[in-house]
């Protein structure tokens, strides 16, 4: 059996998806999930970036055991310096630096001339391999450089040490067949002197196809995100080349990977939740309607056996089988425990297992039946807290008698407990005039989504929020989950406020 390594980027590339930002206890949450999945390789971040992305790094360095951890970094000193502080705790790390190879980025970003890009890219190799054993090199834009330089580089930052020369697909413009090519003329060039690694982009729609055809002709690394999550059209999707190995086995033969399947949907669920991103139901794998059949002839079909029309079965991804009332409000904390445990929550402190069973029997008293799907997402919203410098306490929503909607809401701050209410042009203006109010930090709100978590009219509502708190600076994401939507927005909007006052202290210290 020769096995593939799974490289994934979702905390580091998925994360530069529009409005995919995670604070630092979300980042750690995944980590800790990627390692359950079996990733080989997982980017934590690009320390050099903000202080958020190396604190992330390095405190997924200190929990991360069997996983390596990787930061990217621009291949300059400070950057590779800053890659190396960030791993220091790291069991197993990796620096992966990059600088482009294609005559367009070569001419109008660097502003370089060839043999400027090959003396870089030697010295930031050759840097990283002094502060770190195991070093990636990528040729940004690879696959639209020429292949005579891509060569060039390849033996000359091998020979200063990196083991792992990946050549991305960085605008998704190549075919099959023309990256099949590529990765076939540097395997003949560098033999066994380093692994190949592919890194595709979908923008049309071939990133899966691609990377495949990148193992067929000698490439023994792939670069993927959880749902294919990525910035513009995203990345190749872990779930789906790693099924496609584990399925056709008829094409692929001994190659397969060290994924544990089973924890690809609980993979794909927490990527979502953290994010607000959800994959569309005709996703492969992973979406809603993966393993669903509503034409009659399907139907029929799969009753008397499901190979008619199922070429993998849903538990093979962890996709659970029933999604009926699991537990009560009698149930006790072993049996809340050993539930949390079934749905991969394996690694919760006594403090947050005690908080989410408190909230758990809060939501029995007021909810018919308690899903799979509730649980989850109580525990995805315990386990990513991040320090609560405002709390939220009461909210009522009412209007004057014109009609126009009012809210007044108590949020803690420092134990002190703080009232105030402002009419809005709506409920949820209302709510977030008033938290501006109290807080001091006048937010704008860039994002706003609402989902139910599981079925039936009295649903958890989780509500996603996106908010600037500085004019031209990140916005910040920010979750809730209540069965009131109303109190799920004031919660996220909070969340959001909580999460940016946490990233300023980092820039403060």
């Amino acid at each position: 059996m020769e096995i593939i390594k799974i490289f994934d980027t979702t905390l580091r590339d998925g994360e530069q998806s529009p409005g995919a930002s995670m604070n630092t206890e979300e980042k750690i949450k995944l980590a800790l999930q990627l390692e359950r999945l079996g990733v080989d390789v997982m980017e934590a971040g690009f320390a050099a970036a903000s202080p958020g992305d190396f604190e992330a790094i390095s405190r997924i360095s200190e929990v991360v055991q069997n996983s390596a951890i990787c930061s990217l970094a621009r291949a300059i000193p400070k950057d590779i310096e800053r890659a190396a502080k960030a791993l220091e705790k790291a069991k197993q790390k990796r620096i992966h630096t990059f600088i482009a190879t294609s005559p367009i980025h070569m001419e109008f970003k660097l502003k370089m001339q060839p043999s400027e890009v090959i003396k870089r890219a030697v010295e930031a190799v050759s840097l990283a391999r002094s502060l770190c054993e195991d070093v990636e090199f990528s040729c940004e834009d690879a696959c639209r450089s020429d292949i005579g330089f891509l060569k060039e580089v390849a033996l000359a930052v091998i020979e200063a040490g990196a083991k792992t020369l990946n050549l991305p697909d960085t605008v998704g413009y190549r075919l099959p067949q023309e990256l099949g090519n590529i990765i076939k003329e540097l395997k003949s060039c560098v033999g066994d002197l380093a692994v190949l690694s592919v890194h595709c982009h979908n923008d049309l729609g071939l990133a899966v196809a691609n990377s495949l055809a990148g193992i067929q002709n000698g490439a023994r690394q792939l670069e993927c995100t959880i749902n294919g999550l990525g910035e513009r059209a995203g990345n190749t999707a872990l779930e789906e080349v790693v099924m496609i190995l584990k399925t056709r086995k008829d094409i692929f033969g001994n190659l397969d990977t060290r994924i544990n399947t089973k924890e690809i949907y609980a993979s794909s669920k927490l990527v979502a939740d953290i994010t607000g991103i959800r994959p569309q139901p005709n996703k492969a794998i992973v979406g809603k309607n993966a393993f669903a059949h509503e034409s009659g002839i399907h139907q029929d079909g799969m009753l008397k056996n499901r190979e008619t029309y199922e070429i993998m079965s849903a538990s093979d991804v962890g996709i659970p089988q029933d999604n009926g009332l699991v537990l009560g409000k009698h149930s006790g904390r072993a049996a809340f425990k050993d539930k949390l445990a079934s749905l991969g929550f394996i690694e919760l402190t006594q403090d947050a297992l005690d908080s989410a069973f408190e909230k758990f029997k809060v939501l029995c008293d007021k909810k018919k039946e308690v899903y799979d799907e509730d649980i989850r997402a109580l525990l995805t919203e315990e386990v990513t807290k991040i320090p609560q410098v405002f709390e939220l306490l009461a909210l009522q929503i009412s209007s004057d008698s014109n009609g126009v909607p009012y809210a007044a809401i108590s949020i803690q701050k420092d134990g002190i407990s703080r009232i105030d209410a402002a009419i809005g042009n709506g409920s949820v203006d209302a709510i977030l005039k008033t938290i501006d109010r109290i807080s001091g930090y006048n937010g704008v709100l860039k994002d706003y989504k609402v989902e139910a978590v599981s079925e039936g009219k009295d649903a958890l509502a989780k509500v996603v929020v996106k908010a600037e708190f500085e004019q031209n600076k990140p916005a910040f994401i920010g979750h809730g989950l209540h069965l009131d939507t109303l109190q799920a927005t004031a919660k996220a909007y909070i969340g959001a406020l909580n999460s940016y006052l946490s990233m300023r202290s980092l820039i403060i210290k």
